[in-house]
């Protein structure tokens, strides 16, 4: 038989088949091949019966490195899919679909010595064959006898070595080998609480059920019950015996997660995400290959559990632009989820309380099923949104963090006893130019978009253009020399609320904070059972979390994501805060939340602020429509990365006449292109150039293989040349 083989070697000049001949082995299992006299692993991805090769040229497979087969059929068939939609190589699309430490054989099954009885006589017989006086072994039989079988490291730690010894050679005792499973947060339990659906959630789940097969998108307003009806979905399918995949946008969010799918559906649960141990993603990953777990929860990775049999993919807070892969290998989690929903004959349930536009746009045009829950499920409003114009309070001399209703409103909720959540809005790399005097932000004349800082020529620059501005040291607008660019950190916050408040205890969450893998758990759970009053942090905060005693939410720098350098800063900043005031008041008492901006009058933060998801979107879909950016278009950035500064130049200037070729001959499929320094020039050693294309939405099928194939010829090996459609960050 052969064998076709991809070698795991992420290069392009081995991205292709290699055929190899050996017996018995399944489609889909790894296997160790001799690859140009090097010990290799492969995959298998087909087999055939002959080869267009000299037979005896064939290598035979050296061995099978599993005593399963790795990926199924289906996730071969994904991988295809991928290697077509988004231009990938074959290895780094096979990767996806097994834990990393499988590769190079980093991690194994965990086995233990379990010690238990040999006998089945009676306690009592037992303890007359033992001395009066031998109390330990005395005591750790009558321990085996009532308990049952138990890991030797136990029973020495509890009795002592030297008695387990002793009652080994005695023959009372023996050992086996037994698999220890892995289970990430073993801690996280909670009472299984199934609520009673409102109507509004009933609803929901009769039109998500209705159709096995849709393609449904849930606006439900921030404390709708929207957790509830995919619980109440997954409940109805997995009785049917089905599984389902559970996605939610960020590590920080499963724990929460986590917590509600065990506790009504126990042991069927498995987690799957990056911040997971070796051993525990190994073993949670194998235990929903073994079919011993039907759900699978996690971050976009988990989109490619190995389930069988899939019922429904559902995507928690579909809007959040983690689902999306920035770096290699890049993909659309939504779409991947759709192949696999496809393929599985299941549902598709996107979730959110500000659906990306785009998702709104697609039902608005019925491709997706608009299911909507306008009201929160405690019966209370919204809560009330006060904008704080910072400007304002610059000019009456404070310069400082917090307004003066901040803190007025931070003393009387924690004189109430109530908890505050103070969420820093700050994102990426590129800084903007604003005036703290009336607020005006340095834009781009042609573009409408916040222009960059560039010190190293002390010049403004629009990304998506290529205009250059000269950097501005008086506003034009009020002519005041009183320019920011700095930004604040949760370090100063939480240090100037100490001073404020010195007896009340401050949590502060952040990438710094949050580094180990359970340390999101651990600082939520202690603001939940009310050990701190304040939560500050960054945007792992704003979204998915329900704290009861939570009425008053603070935002700093409300307009700093607002300015960031691209066409999706309108529509980020609009979620960000809009999820983030929905954090107060989810219980009984009203919430309030105080926004601080720079620029109060700007219409995203008044939408934000009403909270009016409808009137936002009608408002900045016309933008994007007028502008011809997506969902009207699609943007492809090519990115250039290397070590050599003129090394990326010169592949750079050369690609860029090879496109310029493909837009002369199809100039209407271009509405533009240009090439330049990326944002943030150099990263981990590696120097950033960009070309930027926005195309036509009916020529995207034509072009971009064209594109590709460009890119795919570069000439030089020290360069990094990549291609990423819609991208979410330009940085």
């Amino acid at each position: 038989m052969i064998y076709s083989v991809i070698v795991d070697l992420s290069a392009s000049e081995v991205d292709r088949i290699f055929d190899y001949k050996g017996e018995g082995y399944t489609v889909g299992a790894r296997v160790l091949v001799d690859f140009r006299g090097r010990l290799t692993e492969g995959y298998i991805i087909a087999q055939k019966d002959t080869s267009d090769f000299d037979a005896d040229k064939i290598k035979p497979i050296v061995k099978p490195l599993d005593d399963f087969t790795a990926i199924s059929e289906d996730l071969l068939d994904l991988g295809r899919y991928m290697r077509e939609q988004y231009h990938l190589r074959w290895a780094d699309v096979l990767r996806l679909f097994i834990p990393a430490e499988m590769r190079g054989n980093r991690v194994r099954l965990l086995s233990k010595q379990q010690a238990y009885l040999t006998t089945d006589d009676s306690l009592d017989v037992i303890l007359a064959s033992l001395k009066p006086n031998a109390t330990a072994q005395r005591d750790l039989v009558a321990f085996l006898y009532l308990n049952g079988p138990a890991l030797s490291e136990t029973l020495n730690a509890e009795f002592g070595n030297s008695a387990l010894r002793a009652l080994r050679q005695k023959g009372l005792v023996d050992f086996r080998e037994v698999v220890i499973r892995r289970t990430p947060y073993k801690n996280i339990q909670s009472a299984a609480v199934k609520h009673d659906l409102l109507p509004a959630q009933q609803n929901a789940v009769d039109a998500v059920l209705s159709d096995r097969q849709g393609r449904f998108l849930l606006h439900g307003v921030t404390g709708s019950g929207k957790t509830e009806v995919y619980l109440t979905v997954i409940e109805r399918l997995v009785a049917e015996g089905k599984s389902c995949i559970m996605l939610v946008p960020e590590i920080s969010l499963t724990p929460n997660m986590l917590r509600q799918l065990r506790a009504r559906f126990g042991d069927t649960v498995a987690l799957l995400h990056s911040g997971l141990s070796r051993g525990e993603r190994y073993d949670e990953w194998l235990r929903l290959k073994n079919g011993e777990a039907l759900i699978a929860v996690g971050a976009r990775s988990a989109v490619f559990a190995p389930l069988k049999n899939i019922g429904a993919i559902i995507i928690d807070e579909e809007h959040d632009g983690s689902y999306i892969s920035d770096f290699n290998p890049r993909y659309n989690t939504a779409e991947v989820a759709e192949y696999r929903a496809q393929q599985n004959g299941a549902l598709l349930l996107l979730g959110s309380a500000t659906p990306a536009l785009g998702s709104y746009y697609a039902a608005k045009q019925g491709r997706l099923r608009l299911i909507e829950m306008p009201e929160r499920i405690n019966r209370q409003p919204l809560p009330k949104v006060e904008i704080v114009d910072m400007t304002l309070e610059t000019r009456r001399g404070n310069k400082g963090i917090f307004s003066a209703a901040l803190k007025q409103r931070l003393r009387q909720t924690v004189e109430a006893g109530n908890q505050a959540m103070l969420f820093l809005n700050r994102r990426g790399y590129s800084s903007f130019l604003m005036c703290t005097k009336c607020g005006y932000v340095a834009k781009c004349e042609d573009c409408d978009v916040t222009l960059t800082v560039h010190r190293e020529d002390n010049r403004l620059k629009c990304h998506y253009c290529g205009k250059s501005y000269y950097l501005l040291d008086r506003c034009p607008k009020c002519k005041a020399q009183s320019f920011r660019q700095g930004r604040i950190g949760t370090q100063q916050v939480v240090e100037l609320l100490r001073e404020m408040f010195p007896d009340v205890k401050v949590l502060r969450m952040d990438a710094d904070t949050t580094q180990t893998k359970e340390s999101h758990g651990k600082i939520l759970e202690s603001f939940a059972k009310g050990e701190a009053q304040i939560l500050v942090g960054t945007q792992m905060i704003a979204k998915g979390h329900d704290f009861p005693k939570v009425t008053l939410v603070g935002i700093l720098d409300g307009d700093q994501s607002l300015h960031h350098e691209d066409y999706l800063a309108t529509e980020r900043t609009f979620q960000l805060i809009t999820q983030v005031a929905g954090r107060s008041g989810r219980d009984k008492d009203v919430g309030v939340v105080v926004l601080q901006t720079y620029t109060p009058a700007h219409y995203c933060l008044r939408f934000a602020a009403e909270q009016d998801y409808k009137g936002f979107y009608n408002y900045e879909i016309n933008i994007r429509q007028a502008s011809a950016f997506p969902p009207f278009s699609e943007i492809v950035r090519i990115l250039y990365t290397g070590e050599k500064e003129q090394d990326c130049i010169d592949e750079l200037v050369e690609q860029d006449a090879e496109i310029s070729n493909i837009r002369s001959a199809r100039p209407e499929a271009f509405l533009y292109a240009d090439k330049m320094r990326c944002p943030l020039r150099r990263a981990e050693k590696q120097y950033r150039f960009q070309i930027l294309l926005k195309l036509t939405k009916d020529s995207v099928r034509e072009i971009l293989p064209q594109i590709y194939a460009v890119c795919d010829g570069k000439k030089r090996r020290s360069v990094t040349v990549s291609v990423e459609r819609n991208p979410q960050n330009l940085s």
